[in-house]
């Protein structure tokens, strides 16, 4: 895919604005790291993959729901009175 933008400047920088189509095939969302680099007079954009995996919301809320029924079942033992040296 090639598309044609303009650079503009914006404050003291130069800006070049990327399509949704492109940032797409590219795996990028808006505040994603990218590494510039210049090749034979081209401009080239790799995605800068830092960190651990971004996870959707449907992937960070798996187990959550048996993780409140245990919490509901253990709901319990944390109450009556100190028999030993716990903390609390």
């Amino acid at each position: 895919m090639t598309v044609t933008t303009k650079v503009r400047k914006q404050g003291g920088a130069a800006v070049v604005t990327i399509p949704p189509a492109l940032l797409k095939l590219m795996a990028v969302e808006v505040g994603d790291q990218l590494s510039l680099d210049v090749q034979n007079g081209e401009l080239v954009a790799k995605p800068l993959r830092v960190g651990a995996k971004r996870y959707t919301l449907a992937e960070l809320l798996v187990g959550a729901e048996e993780l409140a029924q245990l919490n509901t079942s253990l709901a319990e033992t944390m109450e009556g009175d100190a028999i030993g040296r716990e903390i609390g």
